[in-house]
């Protein structure tokens, strides 16, 4: 499994973003290797972490070249005070299984 943090400082967001944000969503959620999504805030607010998770590493290729994304990506200036990529392949996930996420414990028994 592999995670694609991007990780952002906010600025004006726009109808051209909210419309690209949401395509881009709809081309991760299509992928057949897409796991699911998360997004976090600092603190302060200065900073946003939206986390994607992917089955293999192909299926996140295909999200970082489509074209929706690429597109975005050309215009990222007008929406955000800069950014951050971190592209992590999970080797361990574990709790205390009080909640349920789509990474799963990798210390229970796989179900056959």
């Amino acid at each position: 499994m592999y995670i694609a943090a991007f990780i952002y400082k906010p600025g004006e967001a726009d109808e051209e973003f909210h419309r690209l944000s949401a395509m881009i969503d709809e081309v991760a959620t299509s992928l057949p290797g897409f796991v699911g999504a998360e997004s976090w805030r600092s603190a302060d607010g200065s900073l946003v972490n939206a986390s994607y998770y992917w089955r293999d590493e192909a299926s996140l290729k295909a999200f970082a070249t489509a074209p929706q994304h690429l597109d975005a990506k050309r215009q990222f200036r007008k929406w955000y005070g800069g950014y951050h990529v971190v592209i992590s392949k999970v080797e361990r996930a574990y709790g205390d299984g009080a909640f349920e996420h789509f990474v799963p414990d990798s210390r229970q028994p796989k179900m056959r």
